[in-house]
């Protein structure tokens, strides 16, 4: 029967890119939507500065996504090239570069040498990809596919705070949308946790924490920005 384990550390890329996501939509546009309503502005003005912010947040991580992980990827290529022209000029410096990284993890010299000859016939630019320059198939960068994924997570935790302003009181509206954002932070930040393998609570502090920060600061700034312009 084959043996299949399963690891934590598997979920790290997309448990990371999925808590950013959400995490950063309901901070910022929770944020904005405090500090707009602080300054004594109207239901419609508030929802339209939460639309607002949800978007803009939304089409700003795809495009800080693509743009990273296209110089990323950009770096493995041009890592590929290099080493695929290495192969070709210098073969057996490249043989022996991947012997001497088997040794290092702990096989004698001559198991080395075997394991890296048969490896480099099978696939060299693949044996040199995964064990020197650390690029696997699973890992390599795909810039769409982040942009997406970090569009798509943003706005779904942008449009928490959103709908609670559809929903509050206009007097009660500041402190609904913390609230339910804060609630929602927590959550996020055990659930995350729990998928991590840490304790749940410390996670849902950790974010509640910093939620709750941004949010009093922003509000400090719109009811001073209000009372100013008032």
């Amino acid at each position: 029967m084959r043996h299949r384990e399963l690891h934590r550390s598997e979920r790290v890329g997309w448990l990371r890119a999925a808590v950013l996501g959400a995490d950063d939509g309901i901070v910022s546009t929770a944020s904005l939507v405090v500090g707009v309503a602080a300054s004594h502005a109207t239901r419609g003005e508030v929802l339209v500065a939460g639309v607002a912010g949800l978007v803009a947040g939304a089409l700003s991580m795809a495009a800080g996504e693509y743009v990273s992980v296209s110089s990323q990827a950009d770096t493995e290529q041009a890592d590929l090239a290099r080493e695929q022209v290495e192969l070709v000029t210098m073969p057996k410096a490249e043989e022996d570069e991947l012997t001497e990284i088997y040794v290092k993890r702990g096989l004698d010299a001559a198991l080395a040498r075997t394991v890296a000859r048969q490896l480099m016939a099978h696939d060299a630019l693949a044996a040199h990809a995964r064990d020197e320059l650390g690029l696997t198939e699973e890992l390599a960068a795909r810039p769409l596919e982040a942009a997406f994924a970090s569009a798509g997570t943003f706005a779904v935790g942008a449009a928490l705070p959103v709908a609670a302003i559809l929903v509050a009181p206009i007097e009660w509206l500041s402190l609904i949308v913390s609230l339910v954002s804060l609630v929602c932070l927590a959550a996020l930040g055990g659930l995350a946790a729990r998928a991590g393998g840490a304790k749940a609570g410390v996670g849902a502090m950790r974010v509640a924490f910093w939620g709750a920060f941004a949010m009093a600061a922003t509000a400090a700034v719109g009811r001073l920005f209000g009372t100013i312009v008032g």
